[in-house]
């Protein structure tokens, strides 16, 4: 008796209701989630035959995870943010694996963990500009600028004239496809 009460308290929304919402949703701009899954399994292909290393435990699993159903699903800003973090726990987490393991500061930030990489022949400073454009496009997702900044989205539609979403779109495709390219390096890459 109190269950039935409690539930009718939290919600009017019948389960079936719920389900109209969700197949309604899952509908929704099925073309375009057809066109991003097939352009995340052609960048799939880069992958090694035996799949991928991926360190930084379940943090970069989650991410990788989650990132891929983010940018299928067209959730772009998620997409970015995902990709970024991904990039971040693994080569941090590279870094503190192997031989040549190195101790590295609790919090090091992802501009050392980069200069590392680079140095120790695990990325290439052009994986490294590219990876500090992904999180260029990162931060003013999760940090604050004023309309007058240019890495603020509202100025770069202004700027532009191009739809929020076509910048957020392209900004995940470029997410995604640096997360692949990561995955795929030679440090990362297992099978042929």
């Amino acid at each position: 008796m109190i269950d039935h009460i409690q539930t009718e308290l939290l919600s009017s929304i019948r389960d079936v209701d719920v389900f109209r919402i969700l197949l309604a949703d899952l509908h929704d701009d099925m073309e375009g989630k057809v066109v991003r899954f097939r352009q995340l399994a052609d960048l799939s292909m880069s992958l090694g035959s035996a799949g991928t290393m991926m360190p930084g435990g379940e943090t970069a699993l989650a991410a990788w995870t989650e990132a891929r159903s983010s940018f299928v699903h067209g959730n772009f800003v998620a997409t970015v943010l995902l990709c970024q973090g991904l990039a971040e726990h693994m080569l941090a987490a590279h870094l503190t694996l192997g031989l040549h393991a190195e101790k590295l500061p609790d919090r090091v930030s992802f501009n050392e963990t980069l200069q590392r990489c680079v140095s120790g022949d695990v990325i290439t400073q052009q994986d490294a500009d590219d990876l500090r454009r992904l999180m260029n496009l990162r931060n003013p997702l999760t940090h604050y600028r004023s309309i007058d900044d240019p890495s603020n989205l509202s100025r770069r539609v202004v700027d532009s004239m191009s739809p929020a979403e076509t910048h957020l779109l392209t900004d995940a495709t470029f997410a995604m496809s640096m997360a692949t390219r990561l995955l795929a390096l030679p440090a990362f890459r297992l099978g042929d």
